[in-house]
């Protein structure tokens, strides 16, 4: 029985993240509140943005909820049956953050152990939480001056994130498929033909853009979305290039990180997008299945 008396699990309780199948609410029923990306069903953030950031292949690689005191990130990953993936996990992203130059700390949280980056006047909290053959990470990252209220925030976001499993195979720790909403898989799809336009013309700057290569104002219907809700904020959501919001240190001490969850600055426009290191923690927690 869940805390209003109620047998009925349903999203709005803040006792997420949630399996789809366990719930009574409809995925259609959170159209204006919730971002779908397929695997995960992530609440936008009022006042916030979202962004895509595309990689080297001019692919989706990490969509993100931006706020005005930082920005977060969920993602889903295959699991055993058994619980413990996360236990395993930080362990292995607490050494690879440290390796790199980061400060880390194990905090303890809502839904147990959080691992907390410290890198030059910016904090990146790493949150996770095992499922039924699933596992959920959401990252925050912003200036250390709201380090705590970004903390309140993406575990805020994590309490109502909804995780569709599926029932196709994948190894552990396999991320589980993306699938953009049509709006802004749109938005990519301009995003995309405008680079090879500019990488045929010769006018992309080394390094890849350093400002967002593209952005659509939405589809031609938006009568059913409500002002600063999720299908408003898609519809204007912003496509960024690839290594933009890599600026982190990883494994090895260079300056760059290939999980962009981890960045030191949530401002893509302040600084020059650093390489990519070639040992970052995420790359670590893909090889070790």
């Amino acid at each position: 029985m869940t805390k209003n008396g109620s047998d009925e699990l349903r999203v709005g309780q803040a006792l997420g993240p949630y399996d789809i199948d366990a719930l009574a609410t409809e995925p259609h029923e959170l159209e204006n509140s919730h971002l779908d990306l397929g695997s995960v069903l992530v609440p936008v953030v009022e006042g916030g943005q979202v962004t895509v950031e595309m990689s080297e292949a001019h692919q989706p690689q990490n969509v993100y909820l931006v706020t005005p005191i930082g920005r977060i990130s969920v993602s889903a990953f295959a699991a055993p049956k058994s619980p413990g993936t996360w236990r395993e996990v930080v362990r292995e992203l607490a050494e690879s953050l440290r390796d790199g130059g980061a400060t880390t700390s194990i905090e303890d949280g809502h839904w147990g152990r959080e691992v907390v980056a410290e890198v030059e006047g910016a904090t990146h909290r790493f949150i996770g939480v095992d499922g039924p053959r699933w596992l959920v990470r959401c990252v925050g990252s912003g200036p250390s001056e709201s380090a705590e209220d970004l903390a309140r925030l993406s575990r805020a976001v994590l309490a109502e994130t909804v995780v569709r499993r599926g029932s196709d195979p994948h190894p552990p720790r396999e991320p589980l498929p993306i699938v953009l909403p049509p709006v802004l898989a749109d938005q990519v799809a301009a995003a995309q033909q405008q680079i090879f336009a500019e990488a045929e013309a010769g006018a992309e700057a080394p390094g890849g853009p350093q400002t967002p290569t593209g952005e659509v104002a939405g589809s031609d219907d938006e009568s059913e979305a409500v002002a600063g809700g999720a299908l408003d904020q898609v519809a204007h959501a912003a496509v960024y290039g690839e290594n933009t919001y890599t600026d982190a240190p990883a494994e090895g001490g260079s300056g760059g990180h290939d999980d962009p969850s981890v960045t030191a600055d949530p401002d893509p426009e302040d600084d020059a997008p650093l390489p990519p290191s070639s040992g970052s923690a995420m790359q670590r927690f893909f090889r070790r299945r």
